[in-house]
């Protein structure tokens, strides 16, 4: 099936999307859409009869298809930032929409695609990352008819969704561009902190074993003390926070805000990681790898040796560590585009 063919399967929405965010550089208007997989066969052996697989794309299925893949809790409208989008998609940047057909899918529990609080609630599988990325390789293929991308590229849980997708599809993608992510199992202060959050939402009495009327009060203070412990740089933050007053004051902004929406949809999405390992299937990849991680990632230290292990095993790959300043952000560096951009760049036009 040929991509135009499957675009009248899938629903693409010929509008730009409502209050489409300010960017960098002027790009093609974003399109939403929209496609159910029928018979989704979770790895636990559950079906849902209908999984809708909601996306959004940039360009025209005419060009060069790109997948580009979101962090826990985000969705693809989160990566349409003058940060990340606006250094990216428009002309004569690296993945310039008016070349390439840039697919950017709501991963499975997150966004608009299917998740627990639609009505399911605690009934609603227990998903994971394999989980995960065989919806978007189904959306892919079967939803957008397309056989072969020239480029996955995720950041944060799509960097580990881009690794999966490396060891899972290898015959699948020219080129795999990870980032904020190392293909070694969850473990570590990552797993162990972003159990505790969970916990800390699961024995609050609100949380009612996920049959709540109201959202506990548990989810927003579970939400900030994980960003607050694992993002933002230690560096940065610390110049931010350079007072304790100062540093009273961000706190409280951050305990101000609105949160994650659902404390369902937010335990299930951050325990779809929990059988997360790559590392034994490394030896499959065949495309070429670019691996870009911040030397001040605090969910993914470079100085315990993982990642520099496992690159070795990567034939076709290497890695990019962007070094830590009062300027980077921690994890959140490589949401910043302008760190690595121009490396992109090289790393698609070196020769194959």
């Amino acid at each position: 099936m040929t991509c135009h063919a499957a675009m009248g399967r899938a629903l693409l929405l010929g509008l730009t999307l409502a209050a489409a965010p300010a960017v960098a550089a002027d790009y093609p208007a974003p399109r939403e859409g929209s496609w159910t997989a029928p018979e989704f066969r979770f790895a636990s052996g559950e079906v849902l009869r209908d999984l809708r697989l909601a996306y959004v794309t940039i360009g025209e299925p005419t060009g060069t298809p790109v997948l580009v893949l979101h962090g826990t809790g985000g969705s693809a409208r989160s990566l349409l930032t003058p940060a990340f989008a606006g250094e990216l998609f428009g002309p004569g940047q690296p993945l310039d929409a008016r070349q390439h057909f840039i697919i950017l899918p709501d991963a499975l529990g997150a966004g608009r695609s299917a998740k627990p609080s639609d009505g399911l609630g605690a009934d609603f599988p227990r998903y994971s990352y394999a989980d995960m990325v065989a919806a978007q390789h189904r959306l892919v293929t079967e939803g957008l008819g397309i056989r072969r991308l020239r480029l996955v590229l995720g950041n944060s849980m799509g960097g580990m969704h881009a690794w999966l997708w490396a060891v899972t599809h290898p015959d699948m993608a020219d080129a795999v561009v990870p980032m904020a992510a190392q293909p070694t199992a969850m473990s570590g202060r990552n797993w162990m902190l972003r159990r505790l959050q969970v916990e800390m939402i699961r024995r609050d009495p609100a949380y009612a074993g996920g049959r709540y009327a109201q959202q506990p009060p548990s989810l927003l203070l579970a939400s900030v003390f994980y960003a607050t412990a694992t993002n933002g740089g230690t560096r940065a933050l610390q110049a931010a926070a350079g007072t304790r007053a100062a540093a009273d004051a961000l706190l409280d902004q951050r305990l101000a805000g609105s949160g994650p929406a659902d404390a369902n949809d937010f335990i299930w999405q951050w325990e779809s990681s929990r059988d997360y390992d790559p590392e034994p299937l490394l030896d499959r990849i065949a495309a070429r790898v670019l691996a870009i991680n911040a030397a001040d990632d605090e969910r993914n230290p470079p100085e315990t040796g993982l990642m520099e292990a496992a690159m070795r095993r990567v034939k076709q790959g290497r890695l990019l560590l962007i070094p830590g300043s009062e300027r980077t952000a921690g994890h959140g560096t490589t949401g910043q585009a302008r760190f690595w951009a121009e490396d992109l760049r090289r790393f698609l036009q070196a020769p194959e």
